[in-house]
């Protein structure tokens, strides 16, 4: 996003950047009753959001809270990462961090279960939340407390044991009593989204933070191989809208102003 100005004054500091129109929550809303998009729209904005985030890793900064409220969109098309209040360097050794990241609809699995030692995984699981939430304009794990969270979460990408994932038992708020669900096709609860589509959400959506794949590496994903073409589609509709709004402006304006009687 461009930085256009920065004001600082003896108590406050000010940084002016461009206007963007919409938060990702407010397009959604204003798209439909329901606040699906439509597939090439997703597209767009995925490839624009891994993009941001793998701009973010390859500087070594974790965003650390993103969702549909923090990404911001202009009148373009154009999707822009925002609200950096919690971002953090990373380096190596991995820093200990806090848990309590990530609004909790968003959250990685790891992070819930208390772990400290995360790394660009938990904004892959982020990406891989808002993605499914554009397709079917609800969230996917929309928990109410931490408990809540992972039982949604397990609910539908299957309970991890030790077998699945080596070390959980170690992290402090891993129960041996959590109740054990099979894993869900996320097709049957996603049916609008195609396999290609399906298969990079399926890896972005790993419990295992170590399993879920990197964000450059999502953007070489076949499901964007087309994005040009995507792109290329969505500036045609963006232009065709705006010549038919400033027909409609200029038939408006050339109606004569209606005569009131006296």
């Amino acid at each position: 996003m461009s930085l256009y100005d920065v004001i600082h004054t003896e108590n406050k500091l000010m940084l002016v950047f461009e206007y963007m129109d919409k938060d990702l929550k407010k397009y959604m809303d204003s798209r439909s009753e329901r606040g699906q998009l439509d597939h090439a729209t997703i597209k767009s904005f995925m490839h624009q959001l891994l993009k941001g985030i793998a701009f973010c890793h390859e500087n070594r900064v974790l965003h650390r809270d993103l969702k549909p409220q923090n990404l911001l969109i202009n009148k373009k098309g154009q999707l822009k990462l925002g609200d950096f209040g919690l971002a953090r360097a990373f380096g190596i050794p991995v820093n200990t961090f806090s848990n309590e990241v990530v609004t909790l609809w968003y959250r990685a699995p790891d992070v819930l279960l208390g772990s400290r030692t995360y790394s660009t995984s938990i904004d892959i699981w982020s990406a891989g939340c808002i993605m499914a939430e554009m397709y079917t304009g609800r969230p996917l794990f929309p928990g109410t407390t931490n408990e809540d969270q992972l039982q949604k979460i397990f609910r539908l990408m299957g309970t991890p044991s030790e077998r699945s994932w080596p070390g959980i038992s170690q992290l402090p708020e891993y129960k041996s009593n959590f109740h054990v669900y099979a894993t869900q096709d996320l097709g049957v609860i996603l049916p609008q989204i195609d396999s290609l589509g399906l298969d990079l959400l399926n890896r972005m959506l790993q419990l295992r933070p170590e399993m879920r794949i990197g964000a450059a590496e999502a953007l070489q994903h076949p499901w964007f191989h087309d994005i040009p073409q995507v792109q290329a589609q969505l500036q045609l509709q963006q232009q065709q809208q705006q010549q038919q709004q400033q027909q409609a402006a200029g038939a408006y304006g050339g109606m004569a102003a209606p005569q009131q009687a006296y």
